[in-house]
């Protein structure tokens, strides 16, 4: 047996396994709208879960109390989750790890210990999306699951996996369509609807036509063609770029601001570089562009999305962005470096760039004013080209 077989058999075998897959009730911390896709993958794997309320002051204040002062903003809430999640039942709690100096790679180990020590009982299930990437998925699903019916593994990760690309799909139409919409809330009505309809849909073949609906049914919409929308991309660390309520809803106000917002990291592109063997891409991936633009400012990867942050911003600059929004947790290592950087690429790159560090101490009001201002510099930089 190969060293590298013999190491990835040591890394599993020290998944916990104190209950009988059949006695097992699941939970995963709560990121943007995850809980969809990953309810279908493992309900139809016949798992049975539990699902965390979503993230709210409530969750905050539990992951406050619980954590040690320093800590980042999503370790908080990703522990409350946890504890929300033990609280209503379940017994079993998965988590996926990364390299780099990002201190996810640490979250759940921390967790673990504060947990124990707090006198909860349960198995924790983590695999690292980095090191033989579909292995550790798959393992990590059998593990919980203890299926071995290949006929459930294909609709399980074909229903999950569409919903993934399902949800981004909505959530770009929404993106697009709130800043032009004639009828306020329009655009907002049809993204809830359509969320309803992609949890619902249980239908392998059905789902394949999801995205192509969901974009039908925007078109719809009454828009003002002839209306001057700036463009914004939004970028920064993976949680609070994903989370509404840890960004504070920034994509909602910048959309009600007039603004288009262009979120540089979804769902579905993250799982597609992070799981699809790199033989099978069939174009350049998100982060390869990033890499590749980034080059001439940073050099590797330290972790977490610091080179992304920096070659999305390059990218931004080259191709007629008005401008970027840069969100980061306090203390959040890989984008402190990011931002130290961005100024530099700012004033090269000639392109307009906010940095707003969030914790549970950011103020709404104080929040908001920021980025209107930002957004009045965008709105006159765009009318002195015109």
């Amino acid at each position: 047996m190969s060293n590298a077989a013999e190491e990835q058999i040591k890394r599993f075998s020290t998944m916990d396994d104190n209950i009988p897959a059949r006695d097992r009730i699941i939970a995963w911390p709560r990121m943007g709208r995850i809980d969809i896709p990953l309810k279908a993958l493992l309900t139809n794997l016949g798992a049975k879960i539990v699902i965390p309320p979503a993230n709210s002051n409530e969750a905050l204040e539990i992951g406050v109390k619980n954590s040690i002062e320093g800590i980042c903003l999503p370790y908080k809430l990703n522990l409350a989750n946890y504890i929300m999640a033990l609280n209503a039942g379940a017994n079993t709690l998965m988590m996926f790890q990364a390299p780099g100096s990002c201190r996810l790679g640490n979250y759940t180990k921390m967790a673990q210990k504060t947990l124990k020590t707090l006198g909860y009982e349960f198995d924790m299930v983590i695999f690292d999306m980095y090191r033989n990437k579909m292995i550790q998925t798959l393992h990590a699903f059998w593990h919980v699951t203890r299926c071995l019916n290949p006929w459930k593994y294909y609709k399980a990760f074909s229903l999950g996996f569409t919903k993934f690309f399902a949800i981004d799909c909505a959530e770009k139409m929404l993106l697009y369509y709130r800043p032009r919409e004639i009828n306020k809330g329009d655009a907002e009505r049809c993204y809830e609807k359509w969320l309803k309809i992609i949890d619902d849909c249980n239908s392998v073949f059905l789902s394949k036509f999801l995205c192509s609906r969901i974009k039908n049914d925007f078109k719809k919409i009454p828009t003002d063609k002839k209306k001057n929308v700036p463009v914004i991309y939004l970028l920064g660390e993976f949680f609070v770029l994903l989370d509404p309520y840890t960004n504070q809803h920034i994509e909602k106000e910048l959309g009600d601001m007039g603004v288009e917002v262009r979120r540089q990291i979804m769902f579905s592109g993250w799982l597609e570089h992070v799981l699809k063997p790199s033989l099978f891409y069939k174009k350049e991936s998100h982060r390869e562009r990033a890499v590749r633009n980034a080059s001439k400012y940073m050099k590797r990867a330290i972790g977490g999305e610091c080179i992304e942050t920096i070659g999305d911003t390059v990218y931004a600059a080259k191709n007629g962005i008005d401008g970027v929004i840069h969100l980061m947790p306090f203390s959040c290592m890989p984008e402190i470096v990011s931002q130290n950087i961005l100024s530099k690429v700012s004033r090269e790159e000639n392109i307009p760039v906010l940095s707003l560090v969030l914790d549970e101490q950011t103020g709404k009001a104080g929040y908001i004013t920021r980025i209107e201002a930002f957004i009045d510099l965008v709105k006159r930089r765009k009318l002195k080209k015109r």
